[in-house]
C-alpha cells in the first residue's frame, strides 16, 4: 500500500511539472502574439493625447519637469544602490555580519536570542570588565549561554589593579567606587565556582591593564564592543563578525587577540578551588611560577554595592 502511495505521489509531481512547463510556454506565446496589438494601442493612445497637449505650453513644461525629476530620482537611486553594494562587499570582506547601533528593548532581546543560539553547546571565550551584567544578572546577554556552553574561558579586570581603581575614580557618582567593582567581580567568581562544581569546564583569568574591548567568541561568531574612555559602554554599538574561511576578515584578528592575551604570562589564572592567582610560564606552561592569594573580603566587610546602581550604567562594566 505504501508503495502505491509513493508511485501515485511521483506521478502527481511529474504531471505538475509538465503542466507548469505547458502554462509557461502558453503565457510566453500569448505575450509574443499580443505585442503588436499592444504597441498599436499605445501608439494610438499617445497620438490622441499628444494632439491635445502639443500646443499647451504649461502642460509641456509640467511634463518636462516631471520627467527631469524622475530621471534625477532614478540616477540617485542607482548611485545609492551601487554605494550600498560596495559597502556590503566591504563588510563581507571584513567578516562583518551584523551591527546593533542601539541598545533598546527590542535590540537587547534580539542580541540575547542570537547569543543564546550561537553559544549553546559551544566553546566560548570572553573578555569583559566585571562580568556581573554579562553572566550573573539573569537578564545578561550570556547568562543562559554560560550554563549551556561546553567550555568557557573568561578574562576579567582585576578589581584590585591600578587600572580598576583609576576607572572607578573617574565616576562622579559617590555610590560607585572600588568596593562596587570588587563586589561585582566576586559575584562573578562565585558563579564560576558553582559552574565548576557542576563539572563545567571553566577557566578564569584576571588582567590588570585598562579594558579596551568587550569580546565574546562563540563558535564562528565574535561579538565586539569598544570601551570608550569617556562614554558609557551601553551607548556603544555592538558588532558581530563571522568566520568566512578566507585569508581575510577580522574574525581571525580578534581571535588571535584573545589567544595572545590569554596566553600572556603576565595575566594570572584564578584558581577557583584555592582563591589564588596562579602565574604560569610562557606559552601556557602548566608549571606554576608563583601563586598569590586573592584578597577576597569576608561577609562582614563593608561594601558600597547597591543592586539598583550598576556600574554598567556608568560605563564601567560590561553587560
Amino acid at each position: 500500500m505504501e508503495q502505491i502511495w509513493t508511485n501515485l505521489r511521483e506521478l502527481v509531481q511529474g504531471t505538475a511539472e509538465v503542466l507548469y512547463h505547458i502554462v509557461v510556454v502558453a503565457l510566453s506565446a500569448g505575450v509574443a502574439l499580443s505585442l503588436p496589438h499592444a504597441a498599436n494601442f499605445i501608439a494610438q493612445t499617445f497620438a490622441i493625447h499628444w494632439s491635445a497637449i502639443e500646443n499647451d505650453t504649461v502642460a509641456l513644461v509640467t511634463i518636462e519637469i516631471a520627467v527631469a525629476v524622475m530621471l534625477i530620482a532614478c540616477i540617485n537611486y542607482l548611485r545609492r544602490s551601487m554605494k550600498d553594494r560596495q559597502l556590503t562587499q566591504m563588510a563581507a570582506h571584513a567578516g562583518l555580519t551584523n551591527v546593533f547601533p542601539t541598545r533598546g528593548v527590542l535590540a537587547r532581546r534580539k542580541i540575547r536570542k542570537l547569543k543564546t543560539k550561537q553559544g549553546r553547546a559551544k566553546h566560548i571565550m570572553v573578555i569583559g570588565s566585571t562580568g556581573y551584567n554579562t553572566f550573573v544578572d539573569p537578564k545578561g546577554d550570556l547568562h543562559t549561554v554560560i550554563w549551556k556552553c561546553l567550555e568557557a574561558k573568561i578574562l576579567l579586570l582585576n578589581p584590585y589593579s591600578e587600572a580598576a581603581r583609576a576607572r572607578a575614580r573617574a565616576v562622579l557618582d559617590p555610590k560607585v567606587g572600588p568596593d562596587s567593582l570588587v563586589d561585582q567581580v566576586e559575584r562573578t567568581i562565585e558563579l564560576c565556582k558553582r559552574l565548576k562544581a557542576g563539572q563545567k569546564s571553566i577557566q578564569l583569568k584576571l588582567y590588570s591593564d585598562p579594558p579596551h574591548v568587550k569580546l565574546a567568541i562563540m563558535g564562528d561568531s565574535i561579538w565586539l564592543q569598544h570601551y570608550h574612555t569617556g562614554l558609557d559602554v551601553h551607548t556603544m554599538p555592538e558588532y558581530v563578525f563571522g568566520q568566512n574561511h578566507n585569508d581575510y576578515g577580522l574574525y581571525t584578528l580578534f581571535y588571535q587577540y584573545f589567544t595572545k592575551k590569554w596566553d600572556s604570562s603576565e595575566i594570572p589564572e584564578y584558581d577557583l578551588e584555592t582563591d589564588e592567582l596562579v602565574y604560569r610560564g610562557s606559552n601556557g606552561n602548566s608549571h606554576d611560577v608563583r601563586r598569590e592569594k586573592f584578597p577576597k573580603r569576608t561577609s562582614n566587610s563593608p561594601s558600597t554595592f547597591c543592586p539598583a546602581t550598576h556600574l554598567g550604567d556608568m560605563g564601567l562594566q560590561d553587560r
